[in-house]
């Protein structure tokens, strides 16, 4: 009895094997050999999600992708959904327009995820998740997008004379992080070693230059890189001997008294000729306001009658010979170089007297 019971539990527990070995275990997603993808901004990428079903598998099938933010704090962002045979993908305003599934049927068991014309911001977890009741599986890649290294700008610090320390410096206004330098120096269309008393720092992007010689000038090219993409810089070094400050000190000293005399002429100029102008308007002014007019000829005769006449007055009959014989015709004429108007006036009772001496007689 006990030998018939213990071989009829080991048969059913062959049968139990059995039945389970011929059992299918569902809904599986098949893992990824990118768990972690790198990509440069502005490409493309695809997230890979591929799963196979079951016969165990009835219910509806769903397909999501979510991105799980690297802050904690924050819920996870559904940005494309696959259900009822139906395609959603306006969930998630960061991507619109720029996300896809990679198959048009994504029921076909590929549920990859195309990203387009990546930016910087793309950089997260994203998660894909299948489900097919009563089957659940999942499946996380990481994906960050690097910016290639741009607008590299070389320049130099330090003077460019023999004998001083120069530093060659580098740097790129946008790339990911890490950034690579390194420096060469063309010659004609290769390039040479790097003088030997440079130092390079490949991370800074510094190249120093301790004692410069005029045989460190020359064209330098810097490159900057990272993961996904490399920039370029060129710089001239020229190394000259050193300034004479004296010169230059004593040039500008010489030029600056120059200056200042040429400009203490042109106002003693302008002065002069400002006083010139200024004397000119008085004298006119004195002319024409203070200066009375020439007295006439008229006056000039006038007098003269008069003082003949009182002369006459006070001599005697003895004394008239003399007189007699001056002819009157020597009395300076009132005619001449006379104006119309004074013409006019000469015609006066004022002026008469001239003509009355003629009938003078002498005793």
């Amino acid at each position: 009895m006990g030998r018939a019971r213990s071989g009829a539990s080991l048969l059913l527990v062959l049968v139990l094997l059995l039945g389970r070995a011929g059992v299918t275990d569902g809904l599986k997603i098949t893992p990824t050999d990118q768990p972690m993808i790198e990509k440069a901004q502005g490409e493309k990428v695809t997230l890979p999600c591929m799963f196979t079903l079951s016969q165990e598998d009835e219910g509806p099938l769903d397909i999501e992708w979510v991105l799980i933010p690297i802050d904690n704090q924050k819920n996870e962002q559904t940005i494309i959904m696959y259900t009822v045979d139906r395609v959603y993908s306006n969930y998630y305003e960061g991507m619109h327009g720029r996300m896809q599934f990679s198959n048009p049927d994504p029921k076909s068991g590929d549920a990859s995820l195309d990203i387009l014309n990546l930016k910087s911001t793309d950089t997260g977890t994203y998660q894909c998740k299948v489900k097919k009741a009563p089957g659940v599986q999942s499946q996380k890649i990481q994906l960050t997008v690097l910016v290639k290294p741009a607008r590299t700008k070389c320049y130099v610090e330090g003077s460019q004379e023999i004998g001083n320390d120069l530093t060659l410096k580098c740097a790129a206004q946008e790339g990911s992080p890490l950034l690579s330098y390194s420096w060469r120096k063309l010659v004609g269309t290769g390039t040479e070693q790097l003088p030997a008393t440079s130092l390079l720092n490949k991370n800074t992007g510094e190249l120093s230059v301790k004692n410069a010689s005029q045989d460190n000038s020359g064209t330098y090219s810097c490159i900057v890189s990272n993961r996904v993409g490399t920039d370029e810089c060129f710089l001239v070094l020229n190394v000259t001997p050193p300034v004479n400050v004296g010169g230059i000190i004593a040039g500008a000293i010489i030029g600056t008294l120059l200056g200042l005399c040429l400009l203490a002429f042109f106002i003693s100029y302008a002065c002069k000729k400002h006083k010139e102008k200024k004397y000119e308007k008085e004298v006119h002014h004195d002319i024409r306001e203070d200066v009375p007019p020439p007295k006439s000829r008229t006056s000039t005769a006038r007098s003269y009658v008069g003082s003949n006449r009182s002369s006459l007055g006070s001599m005697s009959p003895s004394n008239m010979d003399g007189y007699t014989k001056t002819p009157y015709s020597q009395v300076p004429s009132e005619d001449f170089e006379r104006t119309p108007e004074q013409n006019s006036n000469f015609a006066s009772p004022k002026h008469t007297i001239a003509y009355k001496i003629r009938d003078i007689t002498v005793v």
